[in-house]
């Protein structure tokens, strides 16, 4: 793999600027090349003002998607900002909460007033173990040149020549009201393939090298991935799937691939010809950098616990575990942080590596290709009966009859895997959690700290580390022996697909475009309207509730998954788990700051330990001021985008972020519509501190640095922080307090 920074191609070749200069390319014609990308060409037709690099874009999508876990809080918030019907093509899939395992009825109650929206607004709706949100937009909704927005951060549909961004809830909110996606022309990173993998080399082998090598470095963090070369021919539209999706763990914001007549043949296949369109670069193309890759030069890899970005190679483990699982382990207890400790290295047994379980799931790991070349490695073989076991999950049920139909299934589940339903759950912690102190091996999209379930603070670890579907098939023949699949002796040739769409013609119900305004919505007892917000004050007056130093804070850590996902309807109840995994004190911390906010609300009087620290500071507030809590995390927002990492914070009274960085867009842009501001600052914060921001409004509106007062201990600490910039709206959105309250006002 090599890196470059911005580089010209010509004709799918690097060139200088001399090269160039000699072949009669003006400086004129370079100033222009950057709309020789596939990504230019995409966004131009897309920003309704345009695209011109440095400048902002305002997006309008072609269509969007949600699932079960985030649709209702967005139909929720558009409906108390004025909806009245769809705009566009929404697809509301049911494969997070599809169990109905968790709180009583309430995940079912979901899934009525998901179908009651599609009829009353004109939406698409999938029922419950039908696909995979992902699965199911590739096969029905992507197409060469298209945009798709979805509240999942791994909406990546780019193999297929869609551009898909994962955004929080309100960004889909913003579309269903016809406002648009506003971002700065972004930068955009040329992925030059060649080679073609060897045999036992899947897609998320390529994947995890690519995130290991990217994504501590931030190579490619807010910037669109652009698929490149001659190497792209050489992988299957599936192959090509597997990798995009993983593009989210390097922290891009897009991704987008050359197309051809592989492409062309997948939509066909699936009746949609006319989705297609050639997509390749322009003869002159310029990128704000190039990463090369020779795909033939590429191994088994494994993402050891707790990130997709801890890559090894699998061949590495299997010659050296003791090293390698020490390491990992000291890693792992590091940021456990004491709570509980694991040890990899227990996993060591007369030299070999063995796990208790795998999984091949989800939109990574459950695509054709992926558990048809997996059934061929365990055709008339066993996993044994020990404690080691095998699950798999297609992503779709025309993916699930075919994999029947070959007899892929069957010689799986003789080998003794259990075939499941077309269900995410195991991604994100709501199904195969394994026991404790077990290793886990997935296809799958991540494997931070407890998302697979398990609960520190109650004594429970265990760990997943991530590997190609190929590489777990071998290590479930051989018993949970930690296997490559290149090492493995097996048929790769795999079946022709052959798509059949009546689940989907059965059971699906499309609404768009036939919007039935008498539709009454059907609500449960869990469903909840969002709490009223406040407006920005003149001053604020923080008080810090969280401090956490480490150097990446995953959503998960601010908001968890699996058992909290039945809440998400739920804004009060289910903010009751903010920061449970990591900070088990903050709920009851930003509880009584809030309840000092509504005591001086209501009396107007600033409590005393509010009033000593502003005598302190020595500052005079002009204009009404207000108190909120604070969290300090040194990079907070990897990962999903879930909104709720920042609407939880809100709800109990959150009023900002302070850090020194954000680690995705996505995750400043929930802060800012659920009128948090994201400040950026080097001062270093305990909690407690009170941190008063005199003219916090007018620093805003005239994009001034603020002025930061942290008092701690009877003693003054003056800085100052900053804010991104921000366009019109997000500051007025800020002001307002929330979006809801923005287009309220409006």
């Amino acid at each position: 793999m090599k890196l470059y920074g911005p580089s010209y191609i010509l004709n799918g070749k690097i060139v200088s600027t001399d090269e160039l200069s000699a072949a009669g390319y003006s400086q004129k014609k370079l100033d222009v090349a950057y709309q020789g990308t596939i990504t230019y060409s995409i966004l131009s037709k897309h920003s309704v003002n345009g695209a011109e690099m440095g400048k902002t874009l305002n997006i309008k999508f072609d269509a969007m998607a949600s699932h079960d876990i985030t649709y209702v809080g967005i139909i929720q918030t558009a409906k108390a900002s004025g909806l009245t019907r769809f705009p566009i093509p929404y697809v509301l899939t049911n494969c997070h909460n599809s169990l109905c395992a968790v709180g009583g009825t309430i995940n079912e109650d979901d899934h009525l007033f998901g179908l009651s929206a599609a009829k009353k607004y004109g939406g698409i709706y999938v029922p419950a173990h039908q696909a995979v949100i992902h699965t199911y937009m590739r096969e029905c909704f992507a197409e060469c040149g298209a945009m798709i927005l979805g509240s999942d951060s791994h909406t990546r549909y780019g193999a297929l020549g869609t551009m898909a961004v994962g955004e929080g809830g309100p960004e889909l909110v913003k579309q269903l009201l016809e406002m648009t996606y506003d971002i700065k022309y972004p930068d955009v990173v040329a992925i030059m393939l060649e080679g073609a993998p060897r045999k036992g080399v899947g897609p998320h082998d390529v994947a995890i090298s690519i995130i290991g090598e990217v994504f501590k470095k931030g190579i490619v963090k807010n910037k669109v991935m652009e698929f490149i070369g001659e190497g792209v021919e050489n992988l299957s539209v599936e192959y090509r799937n597997g990798i995009d999706v993983m593009t989210t763990e390097t922290a891009c914001l897009s991704s987008v691939w050359q197309t051809d007549y592989k492409v062309k043949e997948y939509f066909a296949i699936r009746g949609r010809a006319d989705a297609y369109k050639k997509f390749q670069p322009k003869e002159l193309a310029f990128y704000d950098e190039v990463i090369e890759i020779d795909l033939s030069e590429i191994e088994p890899m494994i993402a050891l616990p707790f990130h997709p970005s801890n890559a090894y190679k699998l061949s590495d483990l299997i010659s050296n575990p003791g090293d390698i699982l020490s390491e990992a382990s000291k890693s792992i207890n590091e940021l456990l942080g004491g709570k509980v400790k694991m040890d990899l290295t227990k996993k060591i047994k007369k030299g070999s590596v063995y796990v208790e379980q795998a999984v091949i799931a989800g939109c990574a790991g459950g695509t054709y290709d992926n558990i048809a070349e997996s059934a061929n490695i365990l055709k008339g073989k066993s996993i044994g009966n020990g404690e080691f076991t095998l699950s798999v999950y297609p992503g779709s049920q025309p993916v699930f009859t075919e994999l029947v139909n070959n007899g892929s299934i069957a010689a799986l589940m003789k080998a003794g895997a259990s075939v499941r339903s077309c269900f995410c759950g195991p991604c994100f912690g709501a199904g195969d959690v394994p026991a404790n102190d077990c290793l886990s091996i997935r296809h799958t999209t991540r494997n931070f700290e407890s998302r697979e379930g398990s609960k520190p603070l109650e004594g429970q670890i265990s760990a997943v580390a991530l590997m190609d579907a190929r590489s777990i098939a071998a290590t479930a023949a051989n018993g949970g022996k930690l296997t490559s699949a290149m090492d493995y002796p097996y048929d790769a040739t795999i079946p022709p697909y052959h798509h059949d769409d009546s689940s989907y013609k059965g059971r699906v119900y499309n609404g768009y475009g036939k919007a039935k305004d008498e539709e009454p919505l059907r609500y449960g007892p869990n469903i909840a309207d969002w709490p009223k917000m406040p407006m920005l004050p003149d001053n604020a007056i923080y008080k810090v509730a969280a401090v956490i130093n480490d150097p990446v804070t995953t959503t998960d850590e601010l908001i968890p998954s699996g058992e909290t996902s039945s809440y998400r309807s739920n804004p009060l109840r289910l903010a009751e788990f903010a920061l449970s995994r990591k900070v088990p004190e903050y709920v009851a911390r930003a509880k009584e700051i809030h309840n000092a906010e509504l005591e001086y609300a209501k009396t107007g009087v600033l409590p005393e330990e509010y009033a000593a620290a502003v005598k302190i500071a020595s500052i005079t507030l002009n204009g009404n001021s207000a108190i909120s809590s604070a969290i300090f995390a040194v990079k907070p927002g990897d990962g999903s985008a879930r909104e709720q990492a920042a609407s939880c914070q809100r709800v109990l009274g959150g009023g900002a972020n302070f850090a020194r960085e954000y680690a995705t867009k996505r995750y400043r842009s929930n802060l800012i519509n659920w009128g948090m501001l994201p400040y950026l600052t080097q001062m270093n914060f305990e909690v407690g501190d009170i941190v008063i921001v005199p003219g916090v409004k007018a620093s805003l509106i005239e994009n001034k640095p603020f002025e930061l007062y942290v008092v701690r201990e009877g003693k003054v600490i003056k800085g100052d922080a900053t804010v991104d910039k921000l366009t019109d709206d997000e500051k007025q959105i800020i002001r307002d307090g929330c979006l809801i309250n923005y287009y309220a006002n409006r």
